[in-house]
């Protein structure tokens, strides 16, 4: 596939590629057919770790049959989008590369945002930064507020289920992540969603971190929330709002069998939401519950962007 500026290819025969320029940074985006469509409302998808554009391939088409026009970026540092020159890869800084995807992309107050994982306090940011581009928010698998930072201080069973995030500090990680074509990644996937055969999402996430840059990048989007390396003042403001609880209407959907994080922190967060936000606990589905049920999962983001 092509990722040059201003260039578009086909990919999967549903999605075109586009660069955008955010904050000096190439954003490539995978973008539905009817992108280009303004009467069409615009919907942005952001991913997570270990993951890429690739996870929404199912939500995708599905958005551009209900009337939406998508847009689901590559996170700087995710190849093929680019490695910061600076280095910064904060949630902040993607929250606003949601912004500038939305803004370059013709976007208007109709816009919804949806985020999974790390792309969920992205979308967090980016719905609470600047509320009057979205409409509706959809965040699943990290939830919304102070729910994580709590279940760091109190919550025994979560802090071994981060264990991770904590051995990224670690120079060692840059050494064991990589080894053995990345085998680390498998694993993880494994642990997270251990019913889901996440073959071919691994083998997209390999190819998007194989260069050491770009995995060096993603690892340290964990350096910059526990380690605060590469955090920049200037981003102060829409970095907090990363863990804020977003005043549009919000669905938040999590695994009742998550292994990254326990429903029980996802319950927690329950308690300061708004009354246009709805946390909603699914049986029997793990971490990347949109991939392993994705009739079940996009049918309800769907019911409630209607």
């Amino acid at each position: 596939m092509h990722t040059g500026s201003s260039t578009d290819g086909t990919v999967q025969g549903v999605t075109v590629l586009r660069t955008i320029t955010a904050d000096g940074v190439d954003i490539v985006c995978a973008l539905s057919e009817s992108i280009n469509d303004h009467d069409r409302p615009l919907a942005v998808c952001a991913h997570g770790f270990p993951d890429t554009a690739h996870t929404w391939r199912h939500l995708m088409p599905r958005l551009e049959s209900a009337g939406w026009r998508v847009a689901a970026p590559y996170l700087r540092g995710y190849a093929p989008s680019g490695v910061p020159a600076d280095g910064c890869v904060q949630t902040g800084a993607s929250a606003l590369d949601m912004i500038a995807v939305h803004e370059q992309l013709g976007g208007d107050k109709r816009a919804a945002i949806i985020g999974h994982d790390w792309g969920a306090p992205i979308t967090y940011g980016a719905a609470s930064h600047a509320p009057d581009r979205w409409s509706k928010v959809v965040g699943m698998a990290v939830p919304p507020g102070p729910a994580m930072a709590t279940a760091f201080l109190t919550n025994p069973d979560q802090l071994k289920k981060s264990w991770y995030m904590f051995f990224f500090q670690h120079p060692l990680a840059d050494m064991v992540v990589p080894a053995n074509d990345l085998a680390f990644i498998e694993m993880i996937w494994r642990d997270w969603s251990p019913t889901y055969n996440g073959q071919d999402d691994v083998a997209a996430v390999k190819d998007s971190l194989r260069n050491p840059a770009h995995l060096a990048a993603a690892i340290g989007y964990y350096r910059a929330a526990l380690g605060g390396i590469g955090i920049r003042d200037d981003l102060a403001d829409v970095q907090a709002a990363t863990s804020s609880i977003p005043m549009q209407p919000m669905l938040y959907l999590h695994g009742a069998a998550d292994g990254c994080i326990g429903a029980e922190v996802a319950e927690s967060a329950r308690n300061g939401l708004g009354p246009t936000a709805t946390i909603e606990i699914v049986p029997g589905l793990a971490h990347f519950l949109h991939l392993e049920s994705p009739d079940k999962i996009n049918d309800r983001i769907l019911e409630f962007l209607a």
